[in-house]
C-alpha cells in the first residue's frame, strides 16, 4: 500500500483535489540535490482548502485519473496578508519660492 503527503493545489473538482507532492533527488554524478514533483488527482468526500498538507493512499480506480484516496489531514498552512506602506505624494517635496 502506497502512501505519500503533499499539498492541496486546487479543489475546483466536485470530490476531487489536485495534490502536489514533492520529493528530493540526488545527482547520481555531481550529488547536487534538486526537487521534482508531481500531481495527483485525489477522491476526497469533503472539501478542503488550499494549502492544506494531506496524506493519501493508493485505491482501486474510481475514475480515468483518480485512484488514490485521501487517508488523514495533516496540517493547514496559514498565509498571512501583505501589509503595504502607505506613500503620501507630497513627502520629500519642497517648493521654492521665487
Amino acid at each position: 500500500m502506497k502512501i505519500f503527503q503533499g499539498k492541496v493545489v486546487s479543489n475546483k473538482n466536485n470530490k476531487t483535489l489536485v495534490v502536489e507532492v514533492e520529493r528530493l533527488l540526488s545527482h547520481p554524478v555531481y550529488k547536487k540535490r534538486f526537487k521534482r514533483s508531481k500531481k495527483y488527482q485525489v477522491h476526497s468526500e469533503t472539501v478542503r482548502e488550499i494549502g492544506e498538507v494531506v496524506k493519501f493512499v493508493e485505491t482501486r480506480p474510481i475514475s480515468k485519473m483518480k485512484h488514490w484516496k485521501v487517508y488523514e489531514i495533516e496540517k493547514h498552512e496559514i498565509k498571512k496578508p501583505k501589509i503595504e506602506k502607505q506613500v503620501s505624494s507630497k513627502v520629500g517635496r519642497k517648493v521654492k519660492n521665487k
